[in-house]
């Protein structure tokens, strides 16, 4: 393929794509690709895979449930982070009632 035709056309594709960060989802390929997967590029690598046919554009349907799983992803390790960071004290039953008295108001 002429080189020079092959970046017009990848220019002229990324002109046409409007986000910053677009959905892809990757075609088969004969080198082992799957079809299916849905991934968030840069501008420049989406217009270079579309003209290389590994891949298509997301329908904004497609890039809105990506995204919202990608969400659902953060938020689960988050919680999960969050969950890790616990901390716990063991105190034994002669401290607990060391504590429980040390609040108790003073009779008197």
């Amino acid at each position: 393929m002429d080189l020079k035709v092959f970046y017009r056309k990848v220019r002229e594709t990324e002109a046409g794509i409007g986000e910053a960060y677009p959905v892809v989802v990757s075609e088969e390929t004969a080198d082992g690709g799957r079809a299916g997967v849905r991934s968030e590029v840069s501008r420049e690598v989406a217009a270079r895979m579309i003209v290389e046919g590994r891949a298509r554009l997301a329908t904004a349907e497609e890039a809105a449930e990506f995204r919202e799983q990608v969400l659902e992803a953060k938020r689960q390790a988050e919680a999960q982070a969050a969950a890790s960071r616990v901390q716990l004290t063991v105190v034994s039953e002669a401290e607990l009632r060391a504590l429980k008295s040390a609040l108790r108001p003073a009779k008197g």
